[in-house]
Order: structure tokens, then C-alpha cells, then sequence
């Protein structure tokens, strides 16, 4: 019989392990393996700690995602923002939404930086493809009833609006004021939804 300790589940021994670490992890994972492909369990094995602690700090894969990442948002915290409230009305949510996520230039810049990545490294363009298929697109379009192309569609018409708003700064539309915006995309963004 040994007289080492039994190992128990959460944090290993010797220095504490923090949240960095895990991230750190996660993100090497996640470009090596894409989403998909990086587990919570090969997560906690990189960063040497069981899958629990990993859990604890951060939940789910796509929270781990989201905070390795430094995205702006959670998307489960995005779908009821999103489908609640009327169905008419569905294409102005999702345009206003959009507009203020993409609003501070701190909170936009994670989010632009994997564009950057996703536009010249496949590995990083699988990854963003997954995720957004698995974590926003698929959601939506269950919570609205509608086809997924419909959805990624209305999201490839806003990750424009982006791009040209943000990332080139083409006036007149860099400067232009949201309700602006609004009133212009909207009507486009629900017949993408509406099927019309």
C-alpha cells in the first residue's frame, strides 16, 4: 500500500493553479484543435488540473471559449435579447444588438482580432466557423423557427456592416450615427429572417 496522499479531484498539488493557466491552455487547445476538437477534459489535462476545476472556474466549453478568447459576450446571454419581444420587430433587435456590442473600441477589439486571424489562418477560421455555428447560429435559428442559412445570412450582413464600419472605416457609413444604421439595415435583416 503507498503512503502518498491520494490525489483529489480539482487543483493539483505544489502551486496553485489560476485561471490563466486554464485560459492559456484553452487557447493553445483551441487553435491546435479548433472548437470542436478541444475538450473540457483536454483542457484541464494541459493546464495539469482535473476537468472540475475547469468547470468551476469557467462552466461550460463555450464560456471557457468565450474568456479564452476575450469575447465581449456570452451568446446564451445574447439569444432572449434577441427572440423576445415581437417577431416584427426581430431585425431591429438584432441590428441594435449588433451596434452595441461592436460600440467600444475595447470590447470590439478581441472580436476584430479573430476576424483578422479567421481572414488569413485557416486553423483560426475553422475555429470561429464552429463556434459560431454551434454556439449562435444554430440557436437562433431554433429560437425563431427558421432555416440556419437564413440566419447566417442576416450574420453575414452585420460581420459586413462590421468590417466596412470598423475594420476599413469607409465613410460615410464609419461615422454614421446607429439609428441611422437602423432604420437602413433592419428591413433587410428581417426579410433574411422572415423568408419574405
Amino acid at each position: 500500500m503507498s503512503d502518498a496522499p491520494a490525489r483529489r479531484p480539482g487543483r493539483r498539488s505544489g502551486p496553485t493553479v489560476s485561471r490563466g493557466d486554464i485560459l492559456a491552455a484553452a487557447r493553445r487547445l483551441f487553435a491546435e484543435r479548433g472548437y470542436d476538437g478541444a475538450t473540457i477534459r483536454a483542457i484541464a489535462q494541459e493546464a495539469g488540473v482535473d476537468a472540475a476545476l475547469v468547470h468551476h472556474f469557467f462552466g461550460t466549453k463555450e464560456q471557457v471559449f468565450v474568456a479564452a478568447m476575450e469575447l465581449p459576450f456570452q451568446p446564451a446571454d445574447l439569444l432572449p435579447q434577441l427572440v423576445g419581444g415581437p417577431r416584427e420587430q426581430v431585425g431591429e433587435r438584432f441590428v441594435r444588438l449588433f451596434l452595441a456590442l461592436w460600440r467600444d473600441p475595447e470590447r470590439r477589439a478581441p472580436v476584430l482580432a479573430l476576424l483578422r486571424s479567421a481572414t488569413t489562418n485557416e486553423q483560426a477560421a475553422e475555429m470561429i466557423r464552429q463556434f459560431v455555428t454551434e454556439a449562435l447560429v444554430t440557436r437562433v435559428a431554433g429560437a425563431l423557427g427558421v432555416p440556419p442559412l437564413r440566419v447566417t445570412a442576416a450574420a453575414s450582413q452585420l460581420i459586413g456592416l462590421a468590417m466596412v464600419r470598423h475594420l476599413i472605416g469607409v465613410e460615410p457609413l464609419a461615422s454614421a450615427d446607429e439609428e441611422e444604421i437602423v432604420r437602413l439595415v433592419a428591413p433587410t435583416i428581417q426579410r433574411y429572417l422572415d423568408g419574405d
